[in-house]
């Protein structure tokens, strides 16, 4: 693995605490940094807080479709970092999403697949 300049701090936003939990472990040890959040409003404090360089969170957290609504405010209180979605509805998201419309960089099928993640961040901030 290369050595980074700076440790790439990603926000994880998902009402699963152990969904939470399984992805810090695993990009904690891709060398990431990692916040969390249980729902949309502790998201916008988190990312306040700690500036993440990008954000994942879940399609489907307090209310239904909250996730691309955090998008929207995410984007116009001015964070201009890569937004990634889950989703534990299948295909149907990708058909019925406009990621790119949303201004999301991607979106992420539930269960993850780690080596996607990893390989999708990793090419995302070009690291090796």
């Amino acid at each position: 693995m290369a050595i980074r300049d700076e440790q790439k701090t990603i926000l994880i936003i998902d009402d699963d605490a152990d969904l939470r939990a399984s992805m810090r472990i695993v990009l904690e040890a891709s060398g990431f940094s990692i916040g969390e959040a249980a729902d949309g409003e502790e998201g916008f404090k988190v990312a306040d807080k700690i500036k993440p360089d990008a954000i994942i969170m879940d399609l489907m957290m307090e209310t239904v479709d909250s996730g691309s609504r955090v998008t929207t405010r995410l984007r116009e209180k001015g964070y201009k970092g890569p937004i990634y979605l889950l989703s534990a509805a299948g295909d149907a998201v990708r058909y019925n999403i406009d990621a790119r419309e949303m201004g999301l960089a991607g979106i992420f099928q539930k269960p993850i697949d780690h080596k996607v993640l990893i390989n999708t961040l990793k090419k995302q901030f070009d690291m090796d």
